[in-house]
């Protein structure tokens, strides 16, 4: 019964606010073409709003004690519309329905003020939605767009500040994390959302909506802050003008639009790990055209691994390079040693669960590969031989010293992939297995869907890539290790890893770190990445989160 009481409230509550809205703006037209005709110079000083410099006035030198208090949507942000962060919420957290559901109400949502607007994203977005879901989105999905998103001005005015305060109307779970995992704010405040037991209702909490000019009033008292910064909307007029100095973030010229992208470079700290399924910011036109196209991605990612699976090299090159699939391939197939009994050993960068098909057919030669997790559906469809590894270093070694001995042999030594230009940590027990090493630096872009996931299901993978309109593989074969760089001329395993990571990292434009495995999955899904034995007990112990963007360099990396 508490469902339906809720959705019969929030009715009554949409009628009596949109009749409510409807009449006001009735009146205040009357008003202003009647009452302010008469009185025109009171009708100009009445609407006439205080004038405060622009955000790139504000000088940087001597903040490091001051207090600055902004909002994260138009200010911190470049966008004006915080509907792509309701959508990807509702895509990544939610479903690929709630998602639906949340694009048909745009033609609703723009006939509505802003305040029922952000209520009734809320509600589509977050009913029913698990407190569970939320913290994942909230920490692999959504720091990667605000990071794109960020408004470089204010940034660095904002990085100047002691004292860092955010007072928003938007959903403060929302925003919390990125904020201070991120931007290192000291206080971040916003509308609070209703919650039972381990699901979200979908409506605000008891204290209402945020609104920043009055909850800044009281949290700060008579103490003003030293520096705002709003946009010039009469309720953030209301907001800066507590302040000592207020500047306001103005809309740019579409030409100069990019002075005030955030570079990669300039990121706070670096974007290494994110997840989930959106390769794009979901504004209601690209979100529309990804619905559009679902359809027919479908067909084609089951067109694409047919042609895969079932079709000779030059033939599946040929009907993938008609379907869409971009493939480049940089560098020479490697000629085999005769004398060698052992078979070429493929070191490659990882970047999805492709890499080993596309390299196979690149070189037009049947290659076998290892892998640590690999689902049911990925090892059928795979047109490859897979073999499943052990994470135990003598029985894998023995596992690979094997196969080499049958044939080629293709490697993965990061463990898991990294959409972002960084490589993670070689495993050094490849170089102890082979004389014949060819280092291949793999990459992938996509437009649509990742197709990679953490949290997700994995067996998609493989259909998620499919599905972009053109996906593209970039294959780089680099010439073979020489033998007096191998353990072979007497190098350590290790130095041979870091050489051949390194050697990777030039030829891609990537950096390398230290990270691994565990690292993704403690900070993306808050495991280890391992899957464990069902009849074993829990031990109870909560895995803490890992601020993974500090990271070392390869050189700090100890043998």
């Amino acid at each position: 019964m508490v469902f339906p009481m809720v959705l019969l409230k929030l009715a009554d509550w949409l009628v009596y606010k949109i009749l409510a809205n409807s009449y006001y703006r009735a009146a205040t037209k009357v008003r202003n073409h009647g009452f302010f005709q008469r009185n025109p110079s009171f009708r100009s000083s009445a609407s006439q709003l205080p004038l405060y410099p622009s955000v790139t006035k504000c000088t940087l030198d001597n903040r490091g004690s001051q207090t600055l208090v902004c909002d994260i949507h138009g200010c911190l942000l470049r966008s004006k519309s915080f509907f792509p962060f309701f959508m990807l919420v509702a895509f990544e957290g939610g479903s690929i329905f709630r998602a639906f559901f949340l694009l048909l109400s745009c033609p609703f949502l723009w006939v509505l003020d802003f305040e029922l607007k952000l209520r009734v994203m809320i509600f589509i977005t977050f009913c029913g939605l698990k407190l569970k879901d939320m913290d994942n989105v909230t920490r692999a999905v959504l720091p990667k767009f605000y990071l794109e998103d960020l408004n470089l001005h204010v940034y660095e005015v904002l990085a100047s500040a002691g004292n860092r305060l955010i007072f928003t109307s938007l959903p403060r779970v929302m925003v919390e994390g990125f904020l201070k995992d991120y931007l290192s704010v000291q206080t971040v405040k916003g509308t609070e959302l209703h919650t039972r037991g381990q699901y979200y209702t979908g409506l605000i909490s008891s204290s209402g909506l945020f609104v920043k000019h009055k909850a800044l009033k009281e949290f700060c008292g008579e103490k003003m802050p030293d520096v705002g910064i709003g946009t010039r909307t009469l309720h953030d007029q209301l907001f800066i003008s507590q302040c000592k100095e207020a500047y306001v973030v103005i809309k740019e010229d579409p030409k100069s639009r990019t002075n005030s992208v955030m570079p990669r470079e300039k990121y706070p700290k670096p974007l290494v790990f994110h997840d989930g399924r959106l390769a794009f910011l979901p504004t209601p036109l690209a979100t529309l055209a990804m619905f559009m196209w679902l359809p027919l991605g479908i067909l084609l990612a089951i067109f694409r691994l047919f042609v895969g699976i079932f079709l000779p090299y030059k033939l599946a090159i040929l009907l993938g390079t008609l379907s869409g699939v971009r493939i480049r391939v940089k560098g020479h197939n490697p000629s085999e040693n005769s004398q060698n009994a052992k078979g070429v050993l493929y070191v490659c960068t990882h970047r999805t669960l492709l890499d080993p098909v596309f390299l196979s057919t690149s070189l037009g030669k049947p290659l076998t590969a290892v892998t640590y997790s690999l689902s049911k559906m990925s090892e059928f469809l795979s047109p490859i031989r897979t073999v499943r590894l052990t994470r135990n270093r003598e029985q894998d070694g023995e596992a690979m010293q094997k196969l080499l001995s049958e044939g080629n042999l293709v490697v993965c030594p990061e463990g898991t992939t990294c959409r972002e230009p960084y490589l993670l940590r070689f495993s050094s027990l490849f170089a102890e297995l082979a004389d014949e090493i060819v280092p291949v630096a793999m990459n992938t872009n996509v437009t649509m869907f990742y197709g990679t996931t953490a949290s997700g299901l994995k067996c998609l993978d493989p259909i998620f890539f499919l599905m972009n309109p053109m996906p593209r593989y970039s294959i780089h074969v680099l010439p073979k290790v020489p033998k007096e760089l191998t353990v072979a001329g007497g190098k350590s395993s290790h130095e041979v890893a870091n050489h051949i990571q390194r050697q990777l990292a030039d030829a891609l434009g990537f950096e390398c770190t230290t990270l691994t495995r565990r690292d993704k999955y403690l900070m993306l899904a808050g495991n280890e990445g391992v899957v464990q034995d069902r009849r074993k007990k829990s031990c109870g112990t909560k895995v803490q989160k890992q601020n993974v963007a500090e990271f070392t360099t390869l050189e700090d990396l100890q043998p």
